[in-house]
């Protein structure tokens, strides 16, 4: 009976043994995958503004649907750091360096100051241009095909955006004469833009009277200059104040009957007259596609700089009505959205 028994508790003996190394090879497998899971790396980007937070809160929304529905939910498998400039374009090189020390993957920049502190301030850490101007001619990047270096992402250079806004302006009121141009900064974006308006002036029979601001006390004096000056239109060039200040901008326009168009819809919403530009929120949705390519190991010298693809015309009622006006039907038929 004992001779007979001893293979059989020897067998036992031998899958009892054999079941614990797959129980511990199970165990230990999982631990690694477990451990795995919790170093895997989560990616940083950083966001950079010379604008306060509420200016840009619409538009870092749309950066966030575009990656969203590249597969990236922030806080969950991607972090971003938010920085701004508060209307204080001095304060950018600090902040991108702020990322920098984060050890952020890449640079996400609206605008053309924080697009060229990028530049100045890093070479080696990969930069989104969510929105900027003359990418090319401000020298942030060598060509729009080939960008070279480590910035790449959208420009907002259009040859149409300025002889439209001149066209709506005379097609709302065939009467205006003289357009007062309002900008903040001098930059070849700016210079574009100020040669494009003079020549859809020259076609359209406008005089044009350029207005700067420095500072944001000097508002109130360009409007009364623009007003001594005869000028019965506003165009307003986009710029770290005019954008940073657009409710004293409106205001302003509003209380001096100043029929004005803006370079982003924000203007009408809030209470502007109308504007006619890019859609900003689609260009940061497509920012968000230069992210995942990045992440990915796409190098920025090789994804090619983009140009608008929609544009919108934004109109506000009840601005017109303030300054005595009436739109024309055949103007409010094109309009993307009127706010009444």
């Amino acid at each position: 009976m004992k001779v007979g028994t001893r293979p059989q508790a020897s067998g036992n003996s031998k899958t009892m043994k054999m079941l614990g190394v797959i129980v511990g090879a199970v165990l230990f497998a999982f631990c690694l995958s477990a451990e795995a899971q919790q170093s895997k790396k989560i990616p940083r980007i950083g966001y950079v503004t010379t604008s306060f937070p509420s200016e840009v809160a619409g538009r870092v929304d749309a950066l966030r649907e575009g990656l969203r529905q590249l597969g990236y939910e922030e806080g969950k498998n991607i972090n971003i750091e938010y920085r701004y400039g508060e209307g204080r374009p001095e304060r950018l090189p600090s902040l991108i360096r702020e990322l920098i020390d984060l050890k952020v993957e890449l640079i996400v920049t609206h605008g053309f100051p924080a697009a060229r502190a990028a530049k100045q301030t890093t070479t080696t850490v990969p930069v989104v241009m969510a929105v900027v101007g003359d990418a090319v001619g401000a020298g942030l990047v060598a060509s729009l095909a080939r960008p070279g270096g480590n910035i790449t992402g959208l420009t907002t250079i259009s040859s149409e955006l300025y002889d439209k806004r001149l066209e709506l302006l005379k097609e709302v009121s065939p009467k205006i004469s003289r357009v007062a141009i309002l900008f903040s900064e001098t930059s070849p974006a700016t210079e574009i833009a100020m040669n494009e308006i003079k020549a859809a002036a020259n076609s359209l029979g406008l005089q044009l009277q350029t207005i700067q601001v420095r500072n944001p006390g000097d508002f109130k004096n360009a409007f009364e200059t623009a007003i001594k000056g005869g000028a019965n239109a506003l165009i307003v060039l986009q710029g770290p104040l005019t954008s940073s200040y657009r409710k004293r901008v409106i205001e302003l326009a509003t209380k001096n009957r100043l029929l004005a168009t803006y370079h982003e819809s924000e203007f009408p919403k809030a209470g502007g007259l109308m504007s006619y530009g890019v859609s900003y929120s689609d260009m940061y949705r497509r920012a968000a596609t230069y992210v995942d390519k990045i992440l990915k190991g796409a190098k920025p010298a090789d994804l090619p700089v983009e140009q608008p693809k929609k544009f919108e015309l934004v109109i506000n009622l009840k601005a017109a009505k303030q300054i005595g006006l009436t739109i024309p039907q055949s103007v409010l038929y094109r309009a993307d959205r009127v706010i009444k």
